[in-house]
């Protein structure tokens, strides 16, 4: 009875041991960084932009320490931070531009009224 008792409790130890994800999971946290960077995010989404970061590094300590599932947490968050930068970004400019395209209908109906008076409409 006790050699299948300690056969699992080995068991339950393996079994809850953390495996060693791999690396490449920072490199791809870092590329997303980067591609946010790319559309703008540290204009138009500074905060997210700096928690992907901090992310990213806290989940570098974490690879050094051995506390993968953490590690793994933390890359994700990243990631996800760096995805909402993005986006951010790309709703940035679109306002942008459509604020511009706004500014620019006016100042022809302006120039419209000028021109034709009550008859524009």
């Amino acid at each position: 009875m006790k050699p299948i008792l300690i056969a699992l409790v080995c068991l339950v130890f393996t079994a809850c041991a953390t495996v060693r994800p791999d690396p490449s999971i920072l490199e791809t946290a870092e590329q997303a960084i980067q591609a946010a960077e790319a559309v703008g995010g540290d204009e138009f989404a500074p905060v997210e932009m700096r928690f992907a970061r901090e992310k990213l590094e806290s989940a570098r300590k974490g690879f050094e320490k051995e506390k993968y599932a953490v590690a793994v947490y933390l890359v994700d968050e990243s990631e996800i931070n760096s995805e909402l930068a993005m986006e951010k970004s790309r709703t940035a400019k679109s306002r942008r531009r459509v604020n511009e395209l706004r500014k620019s209908n006016a100042e022809l109906d302006e120039r419209l009224r000028a021109s034709f008076g009550d008859e524009y409409k």
